[in-house]
């Protein structure tokens, strides 16, 4: 589970395991960088981890590269990267996505805090070597369904959620040297970890108002193989959701202290 110590006067929650480049900087000091969010539609939003970002003291870089923003050469001025999902694929041709899945090279290398949700856990993936791919069967997750944390991932964290919610039709591979976190049914690789990234497939960021919005827009994805109508994505929604939100607010205030404390302090300079 996660060490619990206290910062001036507050209770800060920790990764355990690996050891860091450099003392962890306390989540007070992280908070004065903002966290770079790469998101790649016009109306996305980072939702619900954005909020808990905000509530914990950061600022929002959005960066959408689909439509022109470059992302930077390093991180020294961000506590951290997040790419999100989209209705792309981390297989297609175009440029905006093979620059992205080049860039995360510059977190791996400084050995930044970043997250990948969706595609963006499907981004990692394949940066790491690994094989993306539909599943064989044509099978899809589109709405809630049930993962089980592995030893590893119950070491990162006690409490996960049962069930979580899902919007895609590919998965990956674990990739080479990959830490499983959690697995699950059609799609085995849940959650994953290599170093400080971390790849989640299914979406902890969406909110109320996105779920609207995504099975309203995408009505026609309720179709497809394995997806659950739609008044299942809300029904379940109200049993699961609690769990799903106080395990996210958990994994971020880990997740942020993963900044080596060294360069917290040249950024403060």
């Amino acid at each position: 589970m996660f060490q619990s110590g206290k910062i001036n006067g507050e209770n800060v929650l920790r990764f355990p395991g690996r050891a860091a480049a450099a003392p962890l900087a306390p989540v007070a000091a992280v908070s004065l960088l903002p966290v770079l969010i790469v998101l790649h539609q016009e109306t996305s939003t980072p939702g619900r981890v954005g909020n808990a970002l905000r509530a914990l003291g950061h600022g929002l870089d959005i960066r959408r590269p689909r439509f022109g923003d470059a992302l930077p050469e390093t991180l020294d001025d961000h506590a951290g990267a997040i790419i999100f999902g989209g209705p792309m694929s981390a297989n297609d041709p175009d440029d905006f996505v093979r620059r992205e899945i080049d860039w995360i090279a510059v977190p791996l290398r400084e050995q930044r805090p970043l997250l990948g949700i969706c595609l963006g856990a499907q981004m990692l993936a394949m940066q790491l070597g690994a094989r993306v791919a539909p599943h064989p069967e044509g099978r899809t997750e589109i709405g809630y369904y049930p993962i089980r944390p592995t030893p590893a991932g119950l070491a990162l964290c006690q409490h996960w959620p049962d069930h979580v919610y899902h919007w895609h039709r590919e998965g990956f591979e674990l990739p080479r040297g990959a830490e499983l976190l959690a697995e699950g049914g059609d799609f085995p690789i849940q959650a994953f970890q290599s170093g400080h990234a971390f790849g989640f497939q299914f979406h902890p960021d969406v909110t109320y108002a996105m779920m609207h919005r995504w099975t309203t827009r995408g009505h026609e994805r309720l179709e497809s193989p394995g997806a659950r109508p739609r008044h299942h994505h809300f029904a379940d929604r109200a049993i699961h959701d609690v769990a799903e939100r106080a395990w996210l607010k958990a994994f971020l205030d880990g997740w942020l202290v993963r900044m080596p404390l060294s360069m917290m302090s040249e950024a403060a300079e």
